[in-house]
């Protein structure tokens, strides 16, 4: 299997004390272009096949204010610290509003980006003391329950660019840019980095995964991952064989 760090599962125990048995949160990282879209879907579908609930959300954004406060952020000019208390405003709204309540109600949650995209964006790349990162993340999301599993696609910064330069080449309707469309390569290999040195911190609890690889490869081991967490632990249809 062509992944590298942790592909442990979160524990059962863990799972349980941190709210509705069975629920998960889990999270899918990396720069634009490395493909986490395509495998939240696959993600969703795949658990939606083994008959659980699935809420998919985004940050910034995923309740009405934070989706709000995801427009200024994405097109308003802005200095760092700005950047960073807005994105924490979003979060703690899309917490209260929306993740912590569908893992009480039992689902699974997954989000594309959650607070290592913080670490990696406004604190490595833009840098922003990760002192002040941490107090503001321990303030806005500690009374309740964070992610059981985290997902890093790693892809170099210069590949990212091209995938995205070729998305929009392809696109019936031009895709609208933001602020962060302007940064230079230079920005994202910080932002790569600044997920590396996330990464090394979540212990068992995430998944490093070459994102240059062919999709169809690492999404059968994305279902091999997955196994274990499903009811009775067995695969779902569409899901790959051990």
């Amino acid at each position: 299997m062509s992944l590298f760090g942790s592909s442990q599962s979160p524990s059962p125990e863990r799972s349980a004390e941190s709210g509705a048995t069975g629920s998960r949160f889990l999270v899918l990282e990396g720069i634009d272009g490395a493909g986490k879209t395509t495998h939240l879907q696959f993600l969703a579908s795949q658990l939606r096949g083994a008959g659980q609930s699935v809420l998919i959300t985004r940050e910034p954004g995923g309740s009405p204010l934070a989706e709000s406060l995801r427009e200024i952020v994405l097109h308003s000019p802005m200095d760092g610290l700005t950047e960073l208390l807005i994105i924490f405003a979003a979060r703690r709204d899309h917490l209260r509003q929306t993740i912590w309540p569908a893992l009480d109600r039992g689902q699974w949650v997954i989000s594309d980006r959650f607070t290592d995209s913080t670490r990696a964006y406004q604190g490595t790349a833009r840098g922003l003391p990760s002192s002040l990162i941490e107090a503001m993340a321990q303030a806005v999301e500690a009374e309740g329950r964070g992610p059981d599993h985290v997902f890093y696609f790693d892809l170099p910064a210069e590949v990212a660019a091209k995938r995205r330069r070729d998305r929009s080449a392809g696109a019936l309707l031009a895709e609208e840019t933001d602020r962060f469309d302007s940064e230079t390569i230079a920005f994202f290999e910080r932002v790569r980095l600044g997920y590396r040195l996330a990464a090394e911190n979540r212990a068992d609890r995430q998944t490093w995964i070459d994102a240059q690889r062919p999709v169809e490869a690492i999404q059968q081991d994305l279902a091999r991952l997955m196994k274990p967490w499903l009811p009775g632990g067995s695969s779902v249809p569409g899901a790959a064989s051990p």
